[in-house]
């Protein structure tokens, strides 16, 4: 071998030494962590050395799922009024306006004009007591009746004056017989109430539906000084859940705003709002766009989640701790199964941990670069 030969063969080895030591030196970079590095995190000490974790580990299997399906699931924020059917029928309200007419047939009627069989008198609003004021007959109070009640007590009234008169009346609904759709509808305003039994999902319908552009449309009802939700779908698929409506409601519908989040090797890293009422750990999955199929460990799916303090048990009803978390494998079919079953909740954290094989293949590749490298020197 020359001299030359010699040097060549000697520069080549200092270079795949080099990119060796490189390479030993260096960590593969990652987008997440390990499940093992991640259920050993801790932060604090014991007495006798050992790690203290603040934290609880559950593998969501269809045996634990008998008691992790009794844990507390998140409280609904609002309390709702069932259905409760009503009369198909007005009732008077202060505010509201009469149109009333009188009919007469008698000559030389004291309500009736020369030639004329009817007289309509001017709109009468009801007052603040429930009261109109009526020509022969005075204040007599109506709030509180069915237009049909009060045309008969009406025309009780007038018959000292005019026994044959017949009274016509019809009511124009004031804000005491109305409900105000604020947002959420195609065409939102005030509606009035036609009759007692107006329910939410009519009024919703008479304001043009629900925009379309809404996900997971909620709907919130300001009745007096409280506030009470529900979902539009959870009213679509349960009858007793469309509420009758009363005068003065307000009717607001809005997006959902419960959320989780995906992070580590899925396929996005995101916030992501609950389509629906009820999310499972499955659905989660196909929401995130599933896991990295190069990167991702499909064993070491982990969900975190923190407690409220006063949800925390220590006879299996609840969590031992207020952070948990649940580890899901996807790789079995009873990992499959109870992760269709596993109800995500509220700013549940879904974790997509990374896989040693990822890491290797990293590696390896790494070697492969090195020797094609020494090959060509």
């Amino acid at each position: 071998m020359t001299f030359g030969g010699i040097m060549g063969w000697i520069y080549r080895r200092v270079v795949v030494l080099v990119l060796m030591s490189l390479l030993a030196a260096c960590s593969v970079p990652r987008g997440a962590g390990f499940q093992q590095e991640v259920l050993a995190a801790s932060d604090k000490t014991a007495a006798d050395g050992s790690a203290v974790y603040d934290f609880a580990v559950f593998e969501v299997t269809r045996d634990s799922m008998a008691s992790l399906s009794g844990w507390p699931v998140a409280a609904p924020q609002y309390q709702w009024i069932d259905r409760q059917g009503q009369p198909a029928s007005l009732i008077i309200s202060p505010g509201d306006t009469l149109t009333i007419t009188i009919w007469d047939a008698e000559e030389n009627s004291l309500l009736t004009s020369p030639g004329q069989r009817s007289t309509p008198l001017q709109d009468a609003r009801v007052a603040s007591d429930g009261r109109i004021f009526l020509p022969f007959v005075g204040e007599m109070k109506v709030s509180g009746m069915s237009p049909q009640t009060a045309r008969s007590q009406i025309e009780a009234r007038l018959a000292e004056t005019a026994p044959s008169a017949q009274v016509q009346l019809s009511v124009v609904p004031g804000r005491g017989n109305t409900v105000n759709l604020v947002s959420g509808v195609r065409n939102p305003g005030v509606y009035p109430l036609d009759d007692r039994d107006v329910t939410l999902l009519g009024a919703i319908s008479a304001g043009g539906g629900v925009l379309s552009s809404l996900t997971n449309p909620q709907v919130r009802l300001m009745r007096g000084n409280k506030i009470y939700g529900n979902s539009v779908a959870r009213l679509f698929d349960t009858p007793r859940l469309d509420t009758t409506l009363r005068g003065g409601d307000q009717v607001i519908i809005e997006a959902e705003e419960r959320r989780f989040l995906s992070l580590g090797a899925a396929g996005r890293e995101a916030i992501h709002i609950f389509p629906t009422d009820q999310v499972t750990a499955l659905e989660a999955l196909s929401i995130i766009g599933g896991i990295s199929d190069t990167r991702a460990d499909p064993q070491g799916i982990l969900i975190l989640r923190e407690y409220d303090a006063g949800a925390t048990r220590t006879d299996g009803a609840g969590p031992p701790m207020q952070r948990v978390v649940f580890t899901l494998d996807l790789t079995s079919a009873d990992g499959l199964f109870s992760a269709g079953n596993f109800q995500i909740m509220p700013d549940d954290l879904v974790y997509a941990t990374e896989s040693p094989i990822g890491a290797a293949r990293t590696i390896f590749g790494l070697l492969a670069t090195a020797l094609t490298l020494e090959s060509r020197l």
